[in-house]
């Protein structure tokens, strides 16, 4: 019984396939062929007899596969699967996984030229086309981003016609399609191409394949609201509206803001109202509550204005308090959390949504606190109240300081002094704040004492406070300690390193102690934080031209005007510069700019008509010396200059008639009557006697004036020498003659009432001697008549 039993060796007892090895002649199938009976039961129905009741085993004893025992018959079982295979039984080693077979072969080559191969390809190209597209204008590269949008177009128009060749429209890629049109309509707005926009989406909102096309009728409204054309974009809004399902509910309050400041931009303040109390009474922001008090301004409807007030104080701002990110305990890993999470993204996303939400509230205050109430004092303690009732209690001191500066506004100096010292017995940050607008204040009316004091205050209440810090350099800045109030800058940018004014400040003090290089410094880094700024600009060219660079001062000057060009004082350094430099022309054409905004700069007339003389052109510098003397009346100098510009330029009658003019007024001006009789003698007037009379006793009266304040000197020092030793202080009467003899002319040197003494009538022209012309035909003049070369005789002397 037991010679069919085969036991397995001990070795063996984890070998699942073992006996798959061992060889049974009955499956030997090789010499078949040669096999009689079976040959003829293949021939005949022998082979379909039954089989014999003896039963076939394995090796191991078990059933063979496909046998029949006790009358039943065993199912197949997968053999393949087990790695069972014909070579196996052959003696071949155990190979399931088919290892020996080596790799596989290579994978066939994609045919490149088949018509589907070829649309894969450009779907791909397309689709980064339009990736493309959108990374340029995420960097700023406008031009760029519609330039590849327009190329996707292209390539998805040739896309299409080649699938409608080669296989029927259902197989059309709709969702590219709508990518493309809906990207290359978005770069067209971002370059302002409106037309073309609205054309692109009109496109995609008319083709009823994209089912959800219609909701692109917002970024028409869009368009059409920066087209100004309002009630188109109103339109749109609607229709986008009523195409949004009820379920989008965020989607349909951001287009109900959108139609809201539509309304707005035209003045319908009553449908713009309906839009924003919808909103706030259906998911309230800060956005549409600013919005709605500012239509209740419009229309001046105070109580709603309080109500709207309120509804704004109200929104929840959704933001973690700062007991939050205090340690309740001193759990290190607790503390490293904290520290990890204090100034994330998140935090910061908290922080500036909390600021936006302060500057809407402290903006809407200002705005609504004069017009609530009968005063602004009432309906600023109104809007302190609601505030101190809300989360927002810190802005109730902001909201107390902003009421005094608006008492300064109003030049009401004494309520704004004693709010602010309502702040007086307050926490330390709101003392340290009213202290510093206190000292501030002091210190624009000159009282440096109170403003040191209060100054003191506010550094003594917060000493992180960079504005208290900037005011106690000012203080010290302005009783001449210049080192010390460096070192307040200095503090006041070690606690708040963005604090411009101290910078500012900073850079002055060195200027002050002749640090020019760390002034410049200063300057630099702070024009770095303020780009645009003029007096920073200013400052800058000024230390260049103190340390001698007029370039870099030219270059730097040059950079305000681009900020501020109607600047006068630019424009005439500017002019001063380049004159300095030789660049005449430069310099003319910035001069003229500096006189066209402030044509009352003397410095800026004189040089511009020295100008026109220097180039021969003393007609048009006429008219900025008779400016000139306008702008000062009582100076003979311009009118003198008048005359003279019509004299170079031939205009002798006018001449004339102006130095007449200047000698009514100036009767004792003595170059005038120089020029009278200069020009009386050159033109053969008569009056020539009568103005050689006159500069005779002017110039006598100037001759007396001159010794008299001469004698007056020599008479001071000689009492001061002599005292009061000797004799009568008063001297006698005889002394006292003789000194007032010596007064009058001719009585001692240097006057001489000879009748023999010539005439001084030269002259000096104010204007510069007169440019050489160049020789003429004309005919030469065989005499030149000078005036101060002739001789008076005795009849023309004063008797």
């Amino acid at each position: 019984m037991m010679q069919n039993v085969h036991l397995a060796p001990e070795a063996d007892e984890d070998d699942l396939y073992s006996g798959y090895n061992d060889y049974n002649p009955t499956f030997d199938t090789e010499d078949l062929e040669n096999d009689v009976a079976f040959q003829q039961a293949a021939r005949t129905s022998h082979g379909r007899r039954p089989l014999s009741k003896a039963t076939l085993t394995s090796s191991m004893g078990r059933p063979m596969t496909g046998a029949i025992q006790d009358g039943v018959a065993r199912p197949m079982t997968a053999v393949h699967a087990a790695g069972y295979t014909k070579a196996a039984m052959r003696g071949s080693s155990f190979d399931p996984l088919g290892q020996a077979r080596g790799p596989a072969p290579p994978l066939e080559m994609k045919n490149s030229d088949s018509s589907e191969e070829k649309i894969k390809q450009l779907e791909k190209k397309v689709n980064e086309l339009v990736e493309e597209s959108c990374i340029a204008n995420s960097c700023g590269d406008l031009k760029l981003a519609l330039e590849k949008a327009k190329e996707a177009g292209r390539k998805e128009r040739v896309l299409v016609r080649q699938r409608e060749q080669i296989a029927t429209a259902e197989n059309i890629n709709l969702d590219l399609t709508y990518s493309v049109l809906f990207n290359l309509a978005g770069q067209y707005a971002a370059n302002e191409m409106y037309a073309e926009a609205l054309n692109t989406y009109q496109v995609i909102v008319k083709n009823k394949m994209f089912s959800n096309g219609g909701r692109l009728k917002v970024n028409m409204g869009n368009i059409y609201l920066k087209q100004r054309n309002y009630s188109k974009a109103i339109k749109f809004y609607r229709m986008a509206l009523d195409q949004i399902p009820s379920v989008h509910k965020e989607m349909r309050i951001k287009i109900m803001q959108n139609i809201g400041v539509a309304f707005i931009k035209t003045g319908q303040y009553v449908d713009a109202i309906s839009s924003f109390e919808h909103i706030m009474s259906m998911s309230p922001n800060l956005k549409a509550g600013f919005n709605l008090i500012l239509c209740y301004f419009a229309i001046g409807n105070g109580e709603q204005m309080k109500k709207a007030f309120q509804k704004l104080i109200a929104v929840p701002l959704e933001v973690d308090y700062d007991d939050k990110y205090i340690s309740p305990n001193d759990d290190p890993h607790t503390n490293l959390l904290i520290e990890a999470i204090k100034n994330d993204s998140l935090r910061q996303i908290e922080r500036e949504r909390k600021s936006m939400a302060e500057e809407y509230i402290m903006t809407a205050a200002k705005l609504i606190a004069p017009v609530i109430e009968t005063s602004f004092a009432v309906g600023y303690d109104w809007c302190v109240e609601v505030v101190k009732a809300s989360h927002y209690v810190e802005l109730a001191n902001d909201l107390e300081i902003n009421k005094a500066t608006t008492y300064l506004r109003q030049q009401d100096f004494n309520q704004a002094l004693e709010t602010l010292k309502m702040f007086e017995k307050k926490d330390s940050r709101v003392k340290s704040a009213a202290a510093t607008n206190l000292s501030f204040l002091y210190y624009l009316e000159n009282e440096l004492a109170q403003a040191t004091n209060y100054a003191d205050l506010a550094v003594n209440s917060d000493r992180y406070n960079p504005a208290a810090l900037t005011n106690k350099g000012n203080t010290v800045f302005a009783n001449g300690d210049y080192e010390k109030a460096a070192e307040f800058y200095k503090e006041a940018l070690r606690n708040d390193s963005s604090c411009t004014e101290a910078l500012y400040n900073l850079g002055l003090t060195y200027k002050k102690l002749n640090r020019i290089d760390e002034a410049l410094d200063c300057f630099l880094k702070l024009h770095a934080i303020l780009r645009n700024s003029a007096q920073v600009l200013h400052q800058i060219a000024n230390i260049y031209e103190i340390m001698e660079d007029p370039s870099q001062a030219i270059e730097w000057l040059l950079q305000l005007i681009s900020v501020v060009p109607t600047d006068p004082h630019v424009l005439s350094k500017l002019g001063k510069l380049y004159d300095n430099e030789g660049d005449k022309s430069q310099a003319f054409h910035y001069y003229y700019e500096s006189y066209r905004y402030f044509p009352s700069n003397i410095e800026v007339i004189e040089w511009l008509g020295a100008y026109y003389i220097d180039t021969q052109f003393c007609e048009k510098a006429i008219e900025y010396f008779e400016r000139a003397a306008l702008i000062l009346p009582t100076q003979v100098k311009w009118q003198l200059m008048v005359a003279s510009c019509y004299r170079r330029s031939g205009n002798y009658q006018k001449a004339l008639e102006k130095y007449k003019v200047i000698h009514r007024k100036f009767p004792e001006n003595v170059e005038c009557l120089r020029f009278l009789v200069r020009l009386c003698t050159d033109m053969g007037l008569k009056e020539v006697q009568e103005y050689m009379t006159k500069l005779k006793k002017v110039e006598k009266l100037k001759e007396i004036r001159e010794q008299r304040i001469k004698s007056g000197r020599d008479g001071s020092a000689r009492s001061r020498r002599e005292g009061n030793a000797g004799g009568d202080s008063g001297g006698t009467k005889g002394e006292r003659l003789s000194a007032k003899l010596k007064a009058l002319p001719g009585t001692s040197e240097p006057y001489e009432s000879s009748g023999s003494k010539e005439i001084d009538a030269s002259y000096i022209d104010p204007l510069g001697p007169q440019a050489e012309r160049p020789k003429t035909a004309a005919r030469k003049r065989t005499e030149e008549d000078d005036f101060a070369e002739e001789e008076l005789g005795e009849d023309l002397l004063p008797e």
